[in-house]
């Protein structure tokens, strides 16, 4: 049996040397299950046995091809049996695509951390910088994304409406209905909000409308608490900056500003959006935190009273729990802020 499937015996005539310096001499190479054995070609008497798996090639490509045992061995064999070359060069291929490749299995590793580095830096870079951006910007650089998106909201509904003691009136309304310590920078605008729209900075732009058609300031306080909880449940900041993109992103991260340019357009995709639903229990909450009467605004979403149960069955107003969110002074230099 040989180590080759095809081959149950074979045999040739070859040259072998046991060190160097010695003379050649003939014998008959026969190739066996797992060594290459080498006789007298007159007596027949085994001269040596070599390991296949060690034996080395020493001139590739050139016919005699010349053999030895091992790595820094004299030994030495010349074949030039075509069959027999070929048979030996097939085994040491075999052998050597059996054997482990540590630089192969680094290589595939080392592609396969490519590849994944790539699809991180596609899919995961861009939104994990984003959140962490948002997370570290100071509220004085919130504040300056807000006048920016201000402006360009500006471009759509006009500039915001200001009088004195209108001003002086939402100024109040900011304090009486941010969260302690976190009062609200409210601005009224004569067109283009529907109701109420939150930016970066706890600002909220309310419409006119909200003053005009009412008669008491609790619908607006409605409004206004109901946008502050979409922007606590989604920042502002990160929406504006998933908007911005990558690269206006780092810049803001590095050098802790954006570019205006950046945000253009931004605020009227914000008025095509429709306004994400809110919880009514969480805004019941809220209502009840601040002690604002909260019926009036509950039957203004859903005259039924069906989808905003909870604001009506716990109306600080029924229990008398309840604080004015304006005086009434306040309340009309509001309503004519933008006369």
């Amino acid at each position: 049996m040989t180590a080759l499937a095809e081959y149950q015996r074979l045999e040739c005539p070859a040259l072998w040397r046991e060190r160097s310096g010695d003379q050649r001499r003939p014998v008959v190479v026969a190739l066996g299950d797992a060594t290459l054995v080498i006789t007298d070609d007159r007596s027949g008497r085994p001269l040596a046995h070599w390991s296949l798996p060690a034996i080395r090639r020493v001139n590739p490509g050139e016919i005699p091809a010349l053999y030895a045992p091992g790595e820094g061995e004299d030994e030495t064999l010349e074949i030039d049996e075509t069959a027999m070359v070929a048979a030996l060069d097939k085994v040491r291929s075999l052998i050597l695509a059996r054997r482990p490749h540590p630089g192969r299995l680094r290589g595939t590793l080392m592609a396969a951390g490519a590849a994944l580095v790539a699809g991180l830096a596609v899919f995961w870079l861009p939104g994990a910088m984003v959140r962490h951006t948002a997370q570290v910007l100071p509220f004085s650089t919130r504040e300056e994304i807000g006048e920016d998106l201000v402006a360009d909201l500006s471009r759509l509904t006009g500039s915001p409406c200001a009088t004195p003691q209108g001003t002086a009136a939402l100024t109040r309304l900011g304090q009486r209905l941010g969260l302690p310590g976190e009062p609200l920078h409210i601005l009224v605008v004569r067109d283009g909000v529907s109701g109420a729209l939150h930016l970066p900075g706890r600002t909220v732009v309310v419409s006119r409308r909200l003053l005009d058609r009412y008669e008491t300031p609790e619908v607006l306080a409605g409004y206004i608490l109901a946008e502050r909880l979409r922007a606590e449940a989604d920042d502002p900041v990160r929406a504006a900056l998933d908007w911005a993109g990558l690269g206006p992103t780092f810049k803001l991260l590095t050098t802790g500003e954006l570019p205006v340019s950046a945000t253009t357009g931004y605020t009227e995709h914000l008025l095509t959006e429709p306004p994400v639903p809110v919880d009514p229990e969480a805004l019941a909450t809220r209502f009840n935190v601040l002690k604002v009467v909260s019926g009036p605004y509950a039957r203004t979403i859903d005259a039924t009273g069906e989808s905003v149960l909870p604001l009506i069955e716990t109306d600080p107003g029924a229990v008398g729990l309840w604080e004015p969110v304006l005086t009434d002074s306040d309340w009309v230099s509001l309503q004519q802020i933008c006369d």
